[in-house]
């Protein structure tokens, strides 16, 4: 499937590049972040999750998947690890076996926090089931609040994070100009069997299934709006015919080398973001 580079890139991104040019900043450090492409079977093919981030956030009014930024407790406790171990995260995406660990974590932590979905189970061959219960929901929140820790949760529930259902698939680094910068490490994961998703979370005002194809349809009718990291991802994951297809090219996929949109402004009346 050939895959177009170029972008229209919103006015208010380009209203921020305008200033940011103009201001001589420094760019801000880009936060290390983490990001899942939740699938689930449809008919023939299959379906993937999206959140519209509410307005007020950073890319509000834009759709994306369920992630968010490490947070420091995702290195530096322990707790019960099945699947490719941190140092061979650590080969995967470029980085220390405990920087490996804080990112697949956060991945995990982030996909329960915004999504309701659970990458954990008692054992390394198992994952748990139903959690949008009550019981549930309020440790969802404690953990979305801080008032717990990912791996206490799991301790608790004598749960083992299955980290071998998490994919990798690709890394992207916001431009420049944003005032606020991630680098986020993308996975796909399939939704785990007797688990929903939810629209739990304060920061999306809007969630959906939808075929990835479907979806990058949509974009070109103007009838959804997202980030090329979001659309790039998605006319990548259309190209497979299956989830099958989706874990086979998971395996080859590059999660180290970052991408970062370039915004050219050559042409005020089309401003465009490129891929390198």
């Amino acid at each position: 499937m050939t895959i177009d580079r170029g972008f229209p890139a919103p006015p208010a991104l380009v209203e921020h590049a305008r200033r940011f040019r103009a201001s001589g900043a420094v760019p801000a450090v880009p936060r290390v972040a983490a990001t899942v492409l939740l699938l689930r079977p449809a008919d023939a093919g299959f379906e993937v999750y999206l959140i519209r981030r509410v307005a007020a956030m950073a890319f509000g009014g834009m759709y994306a998947f369920p992630g968010g930024g490490v947070d420091p407790s995702d290195s530096t406790t322990h707790l019960d690890w099945a699947g490719p171990t941190p140092a061979d995260w650590g080969g995967r995406l470029g980085l220390a076996p405990s920087a490996a660990q804080a990112v697949v974590c956060a991945a995990a932590r982030e996909v329960f926090e915004e999504a309701g979905v659970l990458l954990a189970g008692p054992d390394a061959t198992r994952v748990v089931g139903d959690v949008s219960g009550d019981g549930w929901e309020a440790v969802r929140v404690d953990l979305e609040q801080r008032r717990t820790g990912f791996a206490d949760l799991l301790a608790r529930r004598g749960l083992t994070i299955r980290s071998d259902l998490l994919l990798p698939w690709s890394r992207w680094v916001t431009p420049e100009f944003e005032p606020r910068r991630f680098d986020t490490y993308f996975f796909v994961a399939l939704l785990p069997e007797g688990q929903r998703t939810r629209d739990v979370s304060g920061e999306a005002d809007h969630t959906l299934w939808i075929r990835p194809a479907e979806a990058g349809r949509q974009v070109a009718a103007g009838e959804l709006t997202m980030l090329p990291p979001t659309l790039v991802t998605l006319r990548e994951i259309a190209a497979c015919t299956d989830l099958d297809a989706v874990a086979a090219a998971a395996a080859d996929r590059d999660a180290v080398t970052p991408i970062t949109p370039r915004l050219d402004l050559s042409d005020p009346d089309r401003p465009r973001f490129h891929l390198p």
